[in-house]
């Protein structure tokens, strides 16, 4: 079988190209404390979102939406909006910038869940969309055994058993 062709301008990516922006220095994020123990969710929306493709230095589009549940911390937003738009020169791709976006959250923030969606505009005819979510699942669930899930903190914690109060309505109380 023939290797694939690729254009002869487009050098074929590298292990360089996709840790590209993973590590690199971006602004801190600030945090308040939370003035409420019950959870309570927050979204943010940033609609104008760009970074660079590390293989060809062009620009990527993106609406990026975070959603938290806080626990003892929030996200200051004018320091998210330093730390988004440090992106905006930075060789990432946009699995990484997800993943990255997340992680740096979540370290800041310790927060309950977490969910970060990249909406990313097609380029060349494709569409990408990516989400990461915390916690995620980090322990291997043996057959039958309920699932475990980690906190903020790294301790272990088993997932609630199933509760009417949990399924179909969300955790909300009925409308009357």
């Amino acid at each position: 079988m023939a290797p694939p062709r690729y254009s002869p301008g487009m050098p074929r990516y590298t292990d360089r190209h996709a840790a590209s922006g993973v590590r690199d220095a971006l602004p801190g994020l600030e945090t308040w404390p939370s003035q409420y123990p019950a959870d309570y969710e927050v979204a943010i929306t940033i609609p104008e979102f760009t970074s660079i493709c590390p293989k060809t230095g062009l620009p990527d589009f993106a609406t990026l939406t975070v959603t938290y549940v806080p626990d003892r911390r929030c996200v200051e937003l004018r320091s998210l909006k330093e730390y988004v738009n440090a992106f905006r020169s930075l060789g990432i791709f946009n699995e990484n910038v997800v993943n990255r976006v997340l992680g740096d959250l979540v370290r800041a923030l310790e927060p309950r869940r977490m969910a970060v969606r990249g909406v990313f505009t097609p380029r060349g005819g494709i569409q990408t969309t990516v989400e990461a979510r915390f916690p995620r699942m980090e322990a291997r669930v043996e057959a039958g055994a309920p699932a475990a899930t980690f906190s903020a903190r790294g301790s272990r914690r088993r997932s609630p058993e199933p509760s009417s109060r949990r399924s179909g309505s969300g955790g909300r109380p009925k409308a009357r």
